[in-house]
């Protein structure tokens, strides 16, 4: 329901007997106000609690700072690292998404700030022709600013205005959390294909190996000394491990096809830098004591937790919707009429009318999009607490594959030593002609297979790393936030 408008000129005199009546429509204006003002909206808490572990229950490595984190990448001391990351941040269209999805929450907030001031609209017109009035022509030209003001009784205005600022800063968090993913992504990446790249040359060492002992067989064979089931037997060994190779070779050109992908690096100069890349050491860097300091290091769960103060502040604004709006609005104008040689000035102004609008029956939609928005408040708690659970298990999870492959480590060197001495050894007595050629294939594989365990182990080492900085946030830190006090009194 619409209340008729009143409009209100303050520049008139009112008589004694209009005023009674003045005040009994400003009284039926205000009662329904007050009225409801005893029924406020209320909103749900715009911070859900959470129960994080009391500690850690994988080993946690004391190594490091956490100052440190935020510029891990460079203390690998691996400029081509550090080039590719820029380079992937640069051309990243998730990161572009990203950026997209903040200058459009910074224009909704704006909006929504905006609503809770006046509106100032200016009108300008102007004609010429035969006025029956002045039986003439005439020059007539209007200029009008006119003003609204919808007043926020209940908070409604204010309720969007803070839904649009935490949306704001959850759009900045998701940004951080787009870099953090690029950068991981990248450096994975990257070293796989150095990784790639140990594994392509100890399988060419191998088939090498291989193909010169089928050469030394065949010759042998041909000269009556081996049999010719042995020269078969190494060509089928050297034939094998070229296969290998071959295709450890694709694989690597796999990988390096991955990474022009993502960096949008000329592959000539990606392969020239990957090839003078030094050789990484990881370094180590702390983890918090506890986990509930993970949930300050962690952009994704503090973009969702800014998505429960949003989603309480929609509620806030759903409930208002379903209380009274008053609207005030004036005018400001001025005119020129010139007829005849002759101009004539006139000015108005106005304050009013005064607009109540009073909900009185819509069927049950505005009941309907409060209920709606109170389900998406709790949907958004749901997913804040499951980000929260999943924040903790990705650490975990980092730590336990780090720390086996940390204790790993020493045991697959030692067998890798162990099994390629055994291999030169076996080596030699076949040459000798006081070994098989079988047993000497036979220690080659398990030699080859306990190279390749090493440098599978270094690989997974460095993903723990990366899976772990990625996990913890990659340095990111929580904003200080404005109190409750302050957002009220703003």
């Amino acid at each position: 329901m619409t209340l008729r408008p009143l409009s209100f000129a303050f520049g008139d005199r009112l008589s004694p007997a209009a005023r009674p009546r003045l005040q009994s429509l400003a009284a039926a204006v205000c009662l329904p106000l007050l009225l409801a003002a005893c029924a406020a909206p209320s909103m749900p808490p715009d911070q859900a609690p959470v129960t994080p572990p009391p500690g850690w229950y994988a080993p946690v490595p004391h190594d490091g700072s956490l100052d440190a984190l935020g510029q891990w990448w460079g203390s690998l001391q691996d400029p081509v690292l550090v080039e590719l990351i820029t380079a992937a941040e640069s051309v990243s269209g998730t990161l572009a998404q990203a950026r997209s999805r903040i200058e459009q929450a910074r224009a909704t907030r704006i909006g929504a700030g905006a609503a809770l001031g006046p509106k100032v609209d200016g009108a300008a017109n102007a004609s010429r022709g035969f006025s029956q009035q002045t039986l003439g022509v005439a020059t007539i030209a209007q200029a009008t600013v006119q003003a609204s003001w919808e007043t926020d009784l209940f908070g409604g205005n204010r309720a969007a205005r803070d839904a649009a600022q935490a949306r704001f800063e959850g759009a900045q968090a998701q940004w951080h959390d787009a870099r953090v993913s690029v950068a991981a992504e990248t450096a994975d990446r990257y070293f796989t294909l150095r990784s790639c790249g140990d594994t392509l040359a100890v399988m060419r060492d191998d088939a090498g190996s291989r193909s010169e002992t089928a050469r030394l067989t065949t010759l042998s064979a041909d000269a009556g000394f081996q049999s010719p089931a042995n020269a078969e037997l190494a060509r089928a060994s050297s034939a094998e491990a070229s296969g290998r190779l071959t295709q450890q070779r694709a694989q690597c050109d796999t990988e390096v096809k991955a990474l022009v992908g993502l960096t949008d690096m000329p592959e000539p100069m990606l392969r020239d830098r990957v090839a003078q890349a030094p050789k990484a050491a990881v370094t180590p860097f702390a983890v918090p004591e506890v986990p509930a300091q993970l949930l300050a290091q962690r952009p994704d769960v503090y973009a969702l937790e800014r998505d429960v103060a949003a989603a309480s502040a929609d509620v806030g604004t759903a409930e208002a919707a379903r209380y009274p709006s008053l609207r005030l609005t004036g005018s400001i104008g001025g005119g020129q009429v010139r007829t005849q040689g002759v101009s004539t000035r006139s000015a108005t102004w106005s304050i009013g009318p005064v607009e109540l609008t009073v909900p009185l029956f819509d069927g049950g939609r505005r009941a309907a999009d409060a209920a709606a928005a109170r389900a998406r408040y709790e949907e958004a708690v749901a997913l804040y607490r499951a980000k929260v659970r999943d924040a903790v298990r990705e650490v975990e999870q980092a730590l336990v594959a780090l720390q086996s492959a940390i204790d790993r480590g020493a045991d697959a060197q030692a067998a890798a030593d162990g099994y390629r001495a055994a291999f030169v050894a076996a080596e030699a007595s076949y040459r000798s002609g006081l070994g098989s050629l079988i047993e000497m294939e036979d220690v080659r594989r398990t030699a080859l297979a306990a190279q390749m365990n090493v440098v599978t182990l270094q690989r997974e080492r460095i993903s723990a790393w990366i899976s772990l900085y990625r996990a913890m946030g990659g340095g990111w830190t929580r904003p200080t936030l404005p109190t409750q006090a302050g957002k009220s009194s703003q």
